[in-house]
């Protein structure tokens, strides 16, 4: 017999049943699954583990619960999906390293950010934390919506009340359905401070508001750079962040370095990270590391890199940079639900603040009406007891004479004109109500009832009040979570690598020793003192280390470094490290990538709006001159730029910047001088060798260069100051060396003895030079006036400048 067709059944495309079915799945995992609410942060699952915790009494002082129960309780209650992906999001709430705040206080093993897994959720035990109860509190005052569990036999929130704006403080990561979102984390002080100064200033822009939120702050630290890119991600929702390891070069007693690294972009995994570097070295495309090794523990992180003695550092820890996750973006795609949780929508850190206050306003409404609410009853019993006190006699003789309860209730309604719920009230109440001290009790607790209701329709009345309570608790959140930044911002880019607008300018003193330590320190660091004195100790030299160079300038200037070889390396002179008077400094092969085989012999400093108008002078130990355009050296490799070539057997000594108009003194360790015309020597290219400056003799070498320019060359009141080895200088005036031409002989600048020691430096000055600061070999410093010195002829000794130990000589000056 042939079976009637179902009635029931449709036929339907199946591109339009798949369709339709696609998009619902999509929209059930976009909304109910991957996505968080503007409004508390939290996505479902989250939502329902802290609501099933708090309404279990799991809050932050209670004693701890297996996290098996949770994990029942929430899949048994209200998320019914497997309990390894509730288990899942417990823990991630629990670790410190991938939570800003985490909301879940947990005890046991919960993971490592070396990638470990948590323990099975039958040894961990958890509870809430404070922050987390921050977000639910309230909840109970009928401020959020409710909704019906997955089988209607309970209620769970559609959000919650979030006294905390979570979203920001601790972001979201979550794959949907043709979206994804990707929110960093943010330090609660910060985003605080920007939720009050939107509420004051309703059309502040995105640049504004980064004056409180400078950028994320992510739970493990680390180095985040490029203010302007985090403007754009803040200003549009979408955009990247470089992020960097924190590391610092170390150097060790046996003169080796090492690579410390103490703080890793958010989201890496430690382990990995540390394989990554062990095979880049296995496979030779990173050379020079001898050792590795994690020497983490509960007190932080550590990760050490141990450095061949022949390697350079800088240069390791750039390809680290380059071929690891020790430096990564983050990126920004900030979508959140907006419109009570139903729509996906992208934003901007503007439109999330706004998002967050609304939603505040709206639970401090909500908390307001429900208080009102609550004291209208109460102040309503509290007038029918009050009123019933004041009559007790009457009352309780209607009582005696009635029949029973119901007949109680009718007789005093009738006669009394009480309400029902008045009634009842009195009904109930104890004897010992008729007490004088209860009945006062009554009477002070509906004036405060009324003095309530009064307050709370006050506020209810004015938006300006909410917002007042919005913001007052907003600061009481910040009081009650104090927490510094653990995220460095450096706010240029990369290339910049530091922000000049946030380093002061000031006067410095950069002093490079023979073995290659320097450092910056404020030229006020050292006292004036009487000529002759001993000085003060200067640097904590190492044995056999002398000082060698010193400068004076400025902490915006560039700073160009010039090796023995012709070579010269670029950076800032506030990357120059600073460090204390005493302190040896920096190795400069830490943070500039020269070759171990060369020393650097000569420094230059300039200004930016300096280097196309100038030249650079440079000499070398034999009298081989070049001049060179500056702006030639404007992009200077990290690994170096040719400045001059070299014979085998010299070496570039002295560097000084001219106009192309000016003069050039030159004086030799012999005491002997020449004075030439700087038009005598031709403008070269980077890569050329030089001409003759001055004829030496045997064993003579030159010990010092500097221009007279061109403004000076009418010579007055200008001197050169020659200082030598045993402590001893002078001052002769510039009208006592005639200008010769180049490469002669020259004329004699000082009377060189055993008793002066050889010349080691000369310098111009005039009278604008108030003072000079002498540094001796083995570190000891003197600051005097310029005018101590006397001014003598030109075949003199001088006079003592700084009184030395045995063995101990004058290295150089700087003029201030």
């Amino acid at each position: 017999m042939e079976q009637e067709p179902n009635k029931n059944i449709k036929p339907i495309e199946i591109t339009d049943e798949l369709r339709e079915s696609y998009l619902n799945y999509a929209m059930s995992v976009i909304v109910s699954r991957a996505l968080p609410d503007v409004r508390d942060g939290l996505k479902p699952v989250q939502r329902r583990i802290l609501w099933a915790m708090w309404d279990s009494g799991l809050v932050h002082n209670a004693k701890f619960k297996k996290s098996a129960n949770v994990v029942g309780e929430v899949m048994g209650k209200y998320h019914p999906h497997g309990d390894s992906a509730i288990y899942d999001t417990i823990a991630r709430m629990a670790q410190d390293f991938s939570l800003r705040y985490p909301l879940i206080d947990g005890q046991g093993n919960w993971g490592s950010v070396d990638g470990d897994a948590p323990a099975a959720m039958r040894y961990t035990e958890a509870r809430l934390t404070k922050v987390s109860e921050a977000l639910l509190t309230d909840i109970e005052k009928e401020t959020v919506e409710w909704d019906g569990n997955y089988d209607n036999t309970r209620l769970e929130p559609k959000c919650l009340p979030a006294k905390v704006p979570n979203l920001l403080l601790n972001g979201a990561m979550g794959i949907a359905v043709g979206m994804a979102t990707s929110i960093p984390p943010h330090n609660l002080s910060e985003v605080v401070d920007a939720i009050v100064y939107l509420s004051e200033h309703p059309d502040a822009d995105t640049k504004e508001l980064m004056k409180y939120i400078p950028g994320p702050d992510f739970p493990t630290g680390g180095i985040i750079y490029d203010r302007k890119a985090i403007e754009e991600a803040y200003s549009t929702g979408r955009g990247s962040v470089i992020m960097r390891a924190v590391a610092d070069i170390e150097e060790r007693k046996s003169g080796s370095y090492q690579i410390i690294i103490t703080e890793i972009p958010y989201q890496v995994n430690k382990a990995e990270l540390i394989l990554k570097i062990a095979n880049l070295v296995v496979e030779k495309r990173v050379e020079g590391i001898r050792d590795l090794r994690d020497e983490s523990d509960r007190d932080g992180m550590r990760i050490v890199i141990e450095i061949k003695q022949d390697g350079a550092p800088q240069k390791i820890l750039n390809q680290l940079y380059q071929h690891t996750e020790l430096q990564k973006k983050f990126y920004f795609n900030m979508i959140a639900l907006m419109n009570n949780g139903l729509q996906p929508q992208i934003l901007s850190l503007k439109e999330m603040l706004s998002a967050y206050l609304d939603h505040r306003v709206i639970m401090v409404q909500k908390r307001t009406e429900f208080d009102l609410k609550k004291a209208r009853e109460r102040a309503h019993i509290l007038e029918g007891l009050a009123k019933a006190l004041n009559a007790i006699d009457k009352v309780i003789a209607v009582i005696k004479k009635s029949k029973d309860k119901d007949d109680a209730r009718k007789n005093l309604i009738k006669q009394f004109a009480f309400t029902e719920i008045q009634t009842n009230a009195i009904l109930e109440m104890r004897l010992q109500t008729l007490a004088a001290l209860e009945r006062h009790k009554i009477e002070d607790e509906l004036k405060e009832k009324k003095q309530l209701i009064a307050d709370l329709e006050t506020i209810l009345k004015s938006k300006k009040k909410i917002m007042d309570i919005v913001l007052k608790e907003a600061l009481e959140m910040k009081a009650a979570f104090p927490d510094a930044r653990k995220t460095k911002m450096i706010a240029s880019g990369l290339k910049d690598f530091q922000e000049e607008d946030l380093i002061p300018q000031e006067d410095v003193i950069i002093t490079l020793t023979k073995d290659g330590y320097i450092k910056r320190l404020p030229a006020t660091t050292f006292k004036a003192q009487r000529r002759g004195g001993k000085g003060l100790i200067g640097i904590d030299l190492k044995e056999e280390d002398q000082i060698y160079k010193i400068l004076f300038a400025n902490t915006h200037d560039n700073a160009l470094f010039f090796t023995d070889r012709g070579r010269t390396f670029q950076t800032k002179v506030y990357d120059v490290p600073v460090a204390s008077r005493t302190a040896k400094g920096k190795s400069i092969y830490t943070f500039l990538t020269i070759p171990g085989t060369e020393k650097i012999n000569a420094i230059i400093t300039y200004k930016d709006s300096e280097k196309s108008s100038a030249f650079l002078v440079m000499i070398t130990e034999n009298g081989i001159i070049k001049k060179t355009p500056l702006d030639g050296f404007e992009n200077v490799r990290r690994t170096g730029i040719i400045a001059l070539k070299l014979k085998n057997d010299d070496s570039l000594r002295w560097v000084k910047r001219s106009s192309g108009n000016d003069n050039i003194i030159l004086v030799t360790k012999y005491g002997k001088s020449i004075r030439f015309k700087e038009k005598d020597v031709r403008s070269m290219g980077r890569t050329a060798g030089g001409i003759k400056a001055l004829r030496l003799k045997k064993g003579d070498v030159i010990a010092g260069l500097d221009i007279i320019e061109k403004e000076k060359q009418p010579v007055g009141k200008e001197r050169l100051i020659v200082v030598m080895a045993n402590g001893y200088g002078k001052q002769t005036l510039l009208k006592e060396y005639k200008t010769q031409k180049r490469g002669g002989g020259g004329i004699k600048t000082a009377n060189v003895t055993t008793k002066t020691g050889n010349v080691i430096d000369a310098r111009i000055v005039d009278d604008e030079i108030e003072e000079i600061i002498a540094f001796s070999s083995n570190g000891q410093v003197i600051r005097t006036k310029l005018s101590a010195v006397r001014i003598a002829g030109r075949a003199t000794q001088g006079v003592k400048i700084m009184n030395l130990d045995k063995g101990d000589s004058l290295s150089g000056i700087v003029c201030l």
